[in-house]
């Protein structure tokens, strides 16, 4: 009797310390999800609400067309050139804190533009800011990599995409709304409260395990500043040559900063061959899942926002719609985005993310090619039919490319993939819309209507690129799991194709 009585009180201890650390890691988990979230959703949003407020700031501030330009050019340039340095920054500190100092530093920086006397200070503070959102948005995949298992990843991406989307498309009617009512000062101030909460909350919220050991990994020690410079210079001018380049008039500096990526480039790769510790790791550019879903991304990206950026003068300046009829003519993108994101992970576990990716990548080309074929008298069910295609295949290719990406990333690289992944869907718009205004310019009858002009079916061609780089991706259902995670005990181990 004694003896079976005796093991009992030894057991609750147990329990409660089990019970209370899941009850930790949830809460954990739970803290990293908001602050992916919330940080990603106000990038987002801030990149949209812009758009809406930089007539008013070139109003209030008399400033020119060229300076009201440089508010978003300095900021893409900022973010574009430093994401795969940031992204092995968090590698090495910690997700965690790389986050807060970028969403703390956003908040400042956003702070500082509503305050700004002149449109110099306002360009200044949004490099800046720029420099924070590098910080900010690789730690957001980064933070999920470490915090939930490779099996439990997929949904809190597809989440993350659906809220991205959510906050992409109200941009436009928050901002309008605010400049309206409190001027264009407003949309700055609309993104401190929650990056300076997340930076809070991200501080406060304890650092995952496998955060711990990937600060641990060995090879990490040197961050290479002189690759970390050349990559910084290779991407900066990119995005600035491709920014130039869609300008009136910018066709040679453009040109010019290009030029200059490449050569930045070519000095990188002969560099990285060298380095000890280069600071894009080998056998991460070497797994075929990753490149082939970073590509995938670069190309989905290119095609989809360079398609927005054609139909939306094609429905303002042909059909002579007003902007609020124009935003209502592609809602069902934006809806196809939030409510498809949620069904990617389980079509990902049934099917495979290469099954899965090719069926978005298909609907992504097959919408462009049908937008291609409109004329001047289209009404709103092809180009909402149109819409919707492209929301549905750009958001399954998001979310399964994005897991793949972060997946197949060793687990100390991370924040590399991340900004890998960041930087792709950076990129990606500015060659868009690049390519686009090119034609627009260089082709005989290149005009906005979509039927009569060559732009959207070079981004058909575009957007149908992302097919090979789906069938590239990893066939089985299980196909996503890092390389480096053995199989779980009693489970079938996977297969990869």
């Amino acid at each position: 009797m004694n003896r079976s009585r005796t093991p009992a009180p030894a057991r609750v201890p147990a329990l409660v310390r089990l019970s209370f650390l899941a009850r930790v890691r949830v809460s954990a988990r739970a803290s990293v999800l908001a602050c992916s979230v919330v940080g990603a959703a106000v990038v987002a949003l801030d990149g949209t609400v812009l758009t809406v407020a930089q007539p008013a700031l070139q109003r209030d501030l008399h400033a020119d067309v060229g300076q009201v330009q440089w508010t978003s050019t300095g900021y893409l340039v900022a973010v574009a050139s430093l994401l795969v340095f940031a992204g092995r920054l968090g590698d090495r500190h910690g997700h965690r804190r790389v986050f807060a100092v970028g969403a703390l530093g956003f908040a400042a920086a956003s702070a500082g533009i509503a305050l700004a006397p002149g449109i110099e200070a306002v360009i200044a503070l949004r490099v800046l800011q720029g420099v924070c959102g590098a910080l900010l948005q690789p730690a957001t995949l980064g933070m999920l990599r470490t915090a939930f298992p490779p099996d439990r990843l997929a949904t809190p991406i597809a989440v993350r995409t659906a809220v991205i989307g959510l906050a992409a498309a109200a941009g436009p009617l928050v901002g309008g709304a605010l400049v309206s009512a409190y001027g264009w000062r407003s949309v700055f101030l609309l993104s401190v409260p929650p990056t300076l909460a997340i930076g809070l909350l991200a501080l406060a919220t304890r650092q995952p395990e496998a955060e711990a050991r990937s600060r641990a990994a060995p090879g990490l020690a040197v961050l290479d500043p002189l690759g970390a410079l050349l990559l910084a210079a290779a991407l900066g001018l990119l995005v600035h040559g491709l920014v130039e380049a869609a300008r009136p008039g910018g066709a040679v500096p453009g040109a010019l900063a290009c030029a200059g990526a490449a050569v930045a480039g070519t000095a990188l790769a002969r560099h990285e061959r060298r380095a000890a510790h280069p600071l894009l790791p080998p056998e991460l550019l070497r797994s075929v899942p990753v490149v082939a879903g970073v590509a995938a991304l670069l190309a989905a990206s290119a095609a989809l926002f360079g398609a927005l950026f054609v139909t939306t003068y094609f429905l303002q300046d042909v059909q002579r719609l007003d902007p609020l009829t124009c935003a209502l003519r592609f809602l069902p993108l934006a809806l196809l985005m939030v409510l498809g994101a949620p069904l990617c992970p389980p079509l990902q576990r049934r099917h495979g993310p290469r099954r899965t990716a090719t069926a978005g990548a298909a609907l992504l080309t097959l919408g462009a090619l049908l937008l291609s074929r409109l004329d001047a008298t289209a009404g709103a069910l092809p180009v909402g039919g149109c819409a919707a295609l492209l929301g549905a295949g750009f958001v399954t290719l998001m979310v399964t490319a994005t897991s793949v990406v972060v997946h197949r990333a060793p687990e100390a690289h991370a924040g590399v993939a991340g900004g890998l992944q960041q930087t792709a869907m950076n990129v990606g718009p500015a060659l868009g819309v690049a390519i686009v205004t090119l034609l627009l310019a260089l082709v005989p009858d290149g005009g906005f209507v979509p039927a009569e002009g060559a732009a959207l079916p070079a981004l058909a061609a575009i957007a149908a690129l992302t097919l090979p780089a789906a069938l590239a991706l990893p066939g089985g259902t299980c196909g996503t799991r890092p390389e480096q995670a053995p199989p779980r005990p009693g489970r079938r181990p996977c297969v990869r194709s």
